[in-house]
Order: C-alpha cells, then sequence, then structure tokens
C-alpha cells in the first residue's frame, strides 16, 4: 500500500520525519480558496475519565551510562512527563503541548513539512488539557502506572491526547523522549537538544536505538521507584506536585507505544518484569525484514498480557498478525493474553495526535496532495479517536486494575472501524 517502510524502527528518522507529514481528507488537499490571515490555533479533545488530569515534568539524569548519540562522554539525559489523575480542575496553569523553545522548532520543521508558510499554525498557543502544578488525586495504595514511548523521530508531545484520557481514568501516565532521537528536547534553563544520529547501516542503526529505547525506559523504572520511596529524582530538585510519589502504584505497571514505541514496548517487557501489559500500535518487530532480522520477543513471544493495534496495510498486505511475519511469528510465540485489533481505513499516524491535529490544518489549508491517505488513511477522524481510546482504556483497566471488559471479547457496534483478528 503506501509507505510500506513506515513501521521499521526507523520510520520517519532518516528524513526528519518525512512520512510524519499528514493530512485530513482527500478533498482538503484540493483547496484553492486563500488561507486565513490569523495563524491557526489548534485545540485537543478533551478526556472523557471522571478526574481533571495534572502534569508535571523530571529531567532524569543517569550517571551510570555514557549517551550512546554523544561524542564527549556525556551521561544518558531523559526528559520526561508525568501525567496523573489530580485533586481538582484548578489552580496552576494549562500544561503547553510543546515547551516553548521546543515547540519553536517543531513548528519551523513541521510548517515545512507540510508546506505552510511559518506562522500559519499557532503551534507555540496549542495547550492540553491538563493543568501543572495541582496535587494528585489521593488513592489508597497509589495508581496503576503506563508508560508511553513514542514512534521513531516523533515527540513524546503526539501521543498527548491518549496519555489525558488514561490519566483522567485513574492513570498515571509517563511519556518518555529519547534524546537525540527525536528531533527536539527542551531541557530546563533553555537548552534543546536535536537529533544527532550516525550516518551508518540502518540495520545497525535500528539495534542501536531500540537498544537505547530499552535502556532509557529500564532507568526511568528505576527513577520511578525513588519517585515512589519519597525521593526527588529530578536533576534539579525541582518542586514536585504534592502526593505525587504515592500516587504511584508500581506493582500494577504497564506500557504502550507507537510504531518504534510499540516495539520498545514488547521488547522491554520480554528483559524486564516490572511490565506487566503491554500495546504495540502499528509497530514493527523487525529490525530488517529483508534480512529476516526480527526482535528477540518474535521468537519468543511474552507471557504477560499484549495488545497488537494495526492499521492500513504494510508490506503491501493487511498489517495484522495473519499477514505480517512479524507479527505472526510473535502472536504464535505469545502464550499471554493476547489480542489483534485492525484498523482497515486507517493509516500508520491514526494511532497519534495527528489524527485530531491534521484535519483542521487540511481544512484551512491547501495541504499537499496525498499527505492525508498515506498519514491517516480514510478513517472517520472523530469515530477512531473514541475508539482508540475505548479499547486502550479497557486493555488496562482489565490488565491493570483487575476489571474484565467485554469491549475485549467481542467486536462492537459502536466501534466499527475496528476489527477483531481471530487465531
Amino acid at each position: 500500500m503506501r509507505k510500506p517502510s513506515r513501521r521499521l524502527l526507523l520510520a520517519g528518522l532518516a528524513g526528519l520525519l518525512a512520512v510524519s507529514v499528514p493530512a485530513a481528507a482527500p478533498a482538503a488537499s484540493a483547496r484553492t480558496e486563500p488561507p486565513p490571515t490569523a495563524p491557526l490555533r489548534l485545540s485537543l479533545p478533551a478526556p472523557t475519565g471522571p478526574y481533571p488530569v495534572g502534569s508535571t515534568e523530571l529531567h532524569l539524569v543517569d550517571q551510570d551510562r555514557t549517551d550512546p548519540w554523544s561524542d564527549d562522554g556525556r551521561p544518558r539525559e531523559l526528559m520526561v512527563s508525568l501525567w496523573y489523575p489530580a485533586s481538582t480542575a484548578h489552580g496552576g496553569h494549562p500544561a503547553p503541548y510543546l515547551p516553548p523553545l521546543a515547540g519553536r522548532h517543531f513548528a519551523e520543521r513541521t510548517d515545512s513539512q507540510f508546506g505552510l508558510e511559518p506562522g500559519r499554525v499557532d503551534w507555540a498557543g496549542t495547550v492540553t488539557h491538563a493543568r501543572t502544578g495541582v496535587p494528585v488525586r489521593h488513592r489508597r495504595g497509589g495508581h496503576p502506572v503506563i508508560l508511553f514511548s513514542p514512534g521513531g523521530g516523533v515527540p513524546r508531545a503526539l501521543g498527548t491526547t491518549l496519555v489525558t484520557e488514561l490519566a483522567s481514568q485513574g492513570y498515571v501516565v509517563v511519556t518518555v523522549d529519547h534524546t537525540y532521537e527525536t528531533p527536539e528536547v527542551e531541557f530546563p534553563g533553555g537548552r534543546v537538544e536535536v537529533q544527532r544520529l550516525p550516518d551508518i547501516d540502518p540495520t545497525e542503526l535500528n539495534h542501536r536505538m531500540l537498544d537505547t529505547r530499552i535502556r532509557d525506559t529500564r532507568f526511568v523504572l528505576d527513577r520511578l521507584a525513588v519517585l515512589a520511596r519519597g525521593g526527588n529524582p529530578d536533576a534539579g530538585q525541582r518542586r514536585l506536585p504534592a502526593g505525587l510519589g504515592a500516587g504511584l502504584d508500581l506493582s500494577r505497571t504497564g506500557m504502550f507505544g507507537h510504531s518504534a514505541g510499540g516495539f520498545t514496548a514488547a521488547e522491554t517487557m520480554l528483559s524486564d518484569r516490572r511490565l506487566d501489559a503491554g500495546v504495540d500500535m502499528d509497530g514493527s518487530l523487525a529490525f530488517s525484514f529483508s534480512a529476516g532480522d526480527f526482535g528477540d520477543v518474535v521468537h519468543r513471544g511474552l507471557d504477560r498480557p499484549f495488545l497488537l493495534m494495526g492499521a492500513g496495510e504494510s508490506r503491501g498486505v493487511p498489517h495484522t498478525h495473519q499477514h505480517a511475519e512479524d507479527w505472526a511469528q510473535f502472536w504464535a510465540n505469545s502464550t499471554g493474553w493476547k489480542l489483534d485489533l485492525h484498523v482497515a481505513d486507517g493509516e500508520h499516524f491514526t494511532f497519534t495526535d495527528y489524527q485530531v491535529l491534521v484535519p483542521p490544518l487540511a481544512e484551512a489549508y491547501p495541504l499537499p496532495p496525498g499527505l492525508v491517505l498515506d498519514a491517516l488513511g480514510t478513517v472517520d477522524p472523530d469515530r477512531i479517536v473514541g475508539s482508540m481510546r475505548a479499547y486502550l482504556t479497557a486493555f488496562f483497566d482489565q490488565h491493570l486494575s483487575g476489571r474484565p471488559q467485554p469491549l475485549l471479547r467481542d467486536p462492537s457496534p459502536r466501534h466499527p472501524d475496528v476489527t477483531f483478528v481471530r487465531p
């Protein structure tokens, strides 16, 4: 079908997100009317859960690991965000979609990719439905914890719609930027680190990337344990929201990711028993299909719950375990609870915020032809976002919170775009 290589670990990296250039509907790309003069202000859908959402960030430094993408011997540094059920919907400030300097860098490259003149979109004015500085909602024993890893060369912010939904449903969600792979990461003090990857064989690069991502994820789990014990793992010892450490129940921890982030979730589960359940949203489990070079998790499978969510086609066939060789072997070798859901009319970036951000862009501006179909397909944007939220929440409700979910047993007429792929 379209861009079959985009689900590889490197999707979006070599061309600085060349394939993450979405649009919204076939007719929108043919618009000829002049664009609006005022910058377009984008918005995200409000979470549907019963709790308001709070957000904070941590600057984490791994003093025991040299950064693999730097040649100056510096320790590995990460920026992560924590999204949590808040005790109040008031106070603090609306959490920005992107920090200011990283947002400026994001705007420059994204406007260029979309074929827009600078300043046509008010990316810096985009805010989330979370507030900073608000206390964590008290829950005896804490809230289950979920980690999120974005796709290759994609900022952690592009998972915000799903992340805030899970937080509103009672989970603490931790989003991770993989420094020097992500195009821009803003650190305290106004320092922005941009993508810095070596020009080496793509398969070798994929191996190094995944190894780095796994180490990043396990380090984040270590720092969350420090936080849960009452410590402050932030490198600058910045003030944390009240109740944050006590709000973590690390005995119930899951992970989900898009594209390379889905590969990261599966491989980290294989090597780290602290993860109890995982989700791969349209991510290949291969370093190289031509070489038959698959991840260890493909050959060994998993013994804990795992959800595959695919969209459209990959390598000319539907992206399901019935057709994709890597997913097929993973499915056959996994002994834990498993489910494969497929969105036939979606595409690779259906599982990201582009599914909600790009349609208004395509209505306002004449985006390049083919952008929408390649990135998002023809699926109804509002309907599929509701479906993704519902299935992701149901999965973690069942496997982290112990609440069986009928939605995971059979197809639902409320979600007509989602097909159950039976063994």
